[in-house]
């Protein structure tokens, strides 16, 4: 495999300005994901689209309000390019409002977006292309909003505005009934994503992981301990409230310690049958500090010389094998045998997006971090002890330690952005959307006065009629 990767491996240039937002793949610095600006710049515009959508309704559903001063108008001697002029220029007017009031509550709320997405955006007030931008795109959504409400009310003859047909006329149309159930549809949509987003989320972070991410302590930077570390380990073991600990970098989080390797079975060929391996350094108390099961053979015993050369495999690798009984094999990459002895249950070690890799765990010294596993019933007093004990062994040293299950979360901050702001981008689709269909109900309502009146008279309740 490694070979294979070889021959079809390419160097790219990159431009540096293009880091940022297209290499989520670069570790060691912060980055953003162009894939998710796309994702909000069209949730954006399809607020926007349901916004424009909400004037065209009510604009054409005014239209038997003005159709009076449209009748006389045009009796008068106005011509229809001078109408749809007219309209044009309200609906420029109303864009030019609407940006206005946008702009300054864009302004007022980017702190509370800020926070809501981890970011640090701000309004570009000074750059010479943002005036430009604002102008073409107020010019732009006030033409496509305005146009079709400025053809059709246009389009009205006076004979028949004077004789009174246009108000019936404008009660009901098909084209206002299709852009209401396109903005309903869309809402709709915007909430399905939501929603699968908080599901996704709620999956990852309950999902069974092979290993027990709760009430397990991190303490970092246990290297400067030196020698000390092993009473530093036995010390915390004697502790009432804490159930194991182990030694070891290597932790299934992102950004731990990793170690690949290329591997074979030592009972096969090499040609054709290498697989990339992580090598993980770990103690006799790592499964059991994580909560991993055996599901083959048994666990290290610091006692047995032969272990020094001894690993543990996941049913991954053991897949890789493709042997009956993978307690039987032995593996090399080339300067160590490692003989196997056990066979562990899966465990996500990355993120869930990709997929569980062949691992190995072998007897090492990687004492960077300690894994204490503590009893859930004691948090409080487990870190009072944890505290004391690392003061007594290196009382010049000051304790770092963090949560796993606070690092396995963090690994996901950036789904749980998304599912916030999707939510927030959702309700406020929703919001326009209703508001949209409230004015023309009410303006339908107004035309239907008379009919509502008539329904009274000959005995229609209000509950009917509301029906």
């Amino acid at each position: 495999e490694l070979e294979q990767a070889n021959r079809s491996a390419r160097l790219i240039l990159q431009p540096i300005s293009a880091i940022h937002l297209h290499s989520t793949d670069i570790e060691g610095e912060e980055h953003g994901d162009i894939r998710f600006v796309w994702l909000f710049g069209a949730i954006a515009g399809f607020i926007l689209l349901i916004a424009g959508i909400n004037f065209v309704n009510l604009s054409t559903a005014r239209s038997a309000n003005r159709a009076k001063e449209i009748g006389l108008r045009k009796t008068v001697g106005s011509t229809r390019e001078y109408l749809i002029g007219q309209f044009l220029s309200e609906s420029l007017l109303f864009s030019a409002f609407s940006f206005l009031l946008g702009l300054i509550l864009a302004w007022l709320l980017l702190p509370y977006f800020n926070q809501l997405a981890g970011k640090s955006l701000y309004l570009p007030w000074l750059s010479p292309w943002f005036l430009p931008i604002i102008l073409l795109s107020i010019f732009l959504v006030g033409i496509l909003a305005g146009i079709y409400p400025a053809f059709y009310l246009s389009s009205f003859k006076p004979i028949q505005v004077l004789k009174g047909k246009i108000s019936k006329g404008s009660k009901s149309s098909n084209l206002q009934s299709a852009l209401v159930v396109f903005q309903f549809t869309t809402s709709i949509v915007m909430i399905i994503g939501t929603l699968v987003v908080t599901r996704q989320m709620n999956f990852i972070l309950n999902k069974k992981l092979g290993f027990e991410k709760d009430q397990v302590v991190i303490l970092q930077g246990a290297q400067t301990l030196g020698e000390k570390i092993p009473t530093l380990k036995m010390q915390l073991q004697k502790l009432p409230a804490v159930q194991t600990v182990s030694v070891s970098d290597y932790l299934p989080i992102h950004g731990a310690k990793r170690n690949g390797n290329e591997m074979w079975d030592l009972h096969k060929e090499k040609d054709g049958n290498t697989f990339g391996v992580q090598v993980w350094q770990v103690d006799g108390d790592y499964l059991k500090t994580m909560g991993m099961k055996l599901t083959q053979g048994r666990n290290f015993s610091e006692g047995m010389r032969t272990d020094s050369q001894a690993v543990i495999i996941n049913q991954a690798l053991a897949k890789k094998l493709n042997v009956a009984d993978p307690l039987s094999r032995t593996i090399t990459n080339g300067w160590q045998k490692l003989k196997v002895i056990g066979v562990v249950e899966d465990f996500h070690f990355e993120s869930m997006r990709e997929n569980i890799e062949p691992l190995c765990m072998k007897l090492g010294n990687s004492p960077n971090m300690l894994a204490v596993k503590i009893n859930s019933e004691h948090v409080q007093k487990a870190m009072q002890g944890i505290n004391a004990t690392w003061k007594e062994i290196a009382p010049s040293q000051p304790i770092r330690y963090t949560f796993l299950d606070d690092s396995f979360a963090q690994m996901y901050d950036d789904v749980k952005r998304i599912g916030r702001i999707c939510s927030t981008f959702a309700i406020l689709a929703i919001i326009v959307a209703c508001l949209g269909l409230f004015a023309l109900s009410t303006y339908l309502a107004e035309q239907r006065s008379k009919e509502i009146g008539i329904r009274k008279v000959l005995g229609a309740s209000v509950s009917s009629i509301l029906a």
